[in-house]
């Protein structure tokens, strides 16, 4: 594929729950026109409430450059695959079972051409796995976005042990004119880059407080105020270039002895989740909520997620100087 010659093609959607709806909404807003499909019976009138929620939101933070209405005749809802027919990119966005993934993608591969990209925003099925389910797996791959996805720049592309490069590279070009910071993963591993990353500051996190060495609130606060006060600007390895490598070596060498390994869940959790705990969702969990608490924490949000938002475009490192070597690293 030629990802110098790239305009708004037609994209599809296939699966309108919270995800799904919230990656229409970001593809409408960068301008892209989008077939958003309802797989599921009664799914459409309630997709149709969500996403109009969810540009009336998009809108209020000012990334709607043509505004609602706009938007809204981009978009077509629909309930039959065969509508995807001129889609040059289709994403799956349904539940993350591998037997109705399946089924999806006999319905998407046999309503579009050969050549048209599918993806799916799984971050839990190896892409490996998905892409045997399609004819032509070297079009197939991963999309993984963050929440809200019209409100984030991540992006995360991820192919599989069949993926063509050059479809995987076309797909980081479009997520550029998504408006977002795309990263490439060109070896299907479980958890991809994002997770493998979280997941590892989860459990030494919550490692620390089973231990009784601090508690949940002061392991936030120490995330928040350290990493979280720079990490909008820059990733951590050139936060180590801030640092110095030399100290970072150093700390290496004492430090990483001495990290947990566990491969079991932290006890906290387990119980936590065996008590029906889900947090902000039902004011139970981690932390404790009222409901009025919790409408607060969820506007905060909402305000940090546009503030952020305009940050990093702002700080937009494509627009910062990149030394020789750094572009040969």
């Amino acid at each position: 594929m030629d990802n110098r010659q790239i305009k708004p093609i037609q994209v599809g959607v296939v699966g309108l729950g919270l995800m799904g709806s919230s990656i229409v909404v970001s593809l409408l807003a960068s301008g892209y026109p989008v077939i958003a499909l309802a797989p599921v019976p009664g799914e459409k009138e309630k997709a149709a409430k969500h996403i109009g929620d969810l540009l009336r939101h998009a809108n209020g933070a000012g990334i709607l450059p043509k505004g609602i209405s706009s938007c809204v005749d981009a978009l077509k809802l629909v309930e039959d695959y065969q509508q995807l027919a001129d889609c040059r990119v289709v994403l799956e966005c349904v539940v993350e079972n591998q037997e109705i993934k399946r089924r999806v993608y006999e319905q998407i591969a046999d309503s579009v051409d050969n050549s048209a990209v599918i993806a799916s925003n799984t971050s839990a099925i190896p892409i490996s796995e998905l892409q045997r389910l399609v004819p032509n797996p070297g079009r197939f791959l991963g999309i993984h976005w963050a929440e809200p996805a019209y409100m984030t720049r991540f992006l995360e592309v991820t192919c599989g042990q069949d993926t063509d490069l050059q479809v995987a590279e076309y797909i980081v070009s479009l997520g550029l004119r998504w408006g977002k910071e795309p990263t490439l993963l060109k070896k299907d591993i479980r958890g991809f880059i994002t997770n493998r990353l979280m997941y590892a500051v989860y459990r030494e996190a919550l490692s620390l407080v089973e231990a009784g060495h601090t508690t949940l609130t002061d392991a936030d606060k120490a995330f928040r105020y350290d990493a979280g006060a720079w990490v909008t600007l820059m990733g951590i390895f050139r936060r180590m270039s801030f640092m110095g490598l030399e100290d970072s070596l150093n700390t290496f060498k004492r430090l990483f002895s001495q990290l947990n390994n566990r491969e079991d869940v932290p006890a906290i959790m387990q119980q936590l989740v065996a008590n029906e705990a889900k947090g902000i969702h039902n004011r139970s969990g981690l932390y404790t909520y009222t409901e009025e608490n919790a409408k607060k924490w969820e506007a905060a949000f909402a305000q940090f997620n546009r503030d952020i938002y305009e940050l990093a475009s702002r700080y937009n490192e494509r627009q910062l100087p990149l030394t020789r070597k750094e572009h040969i690293l």
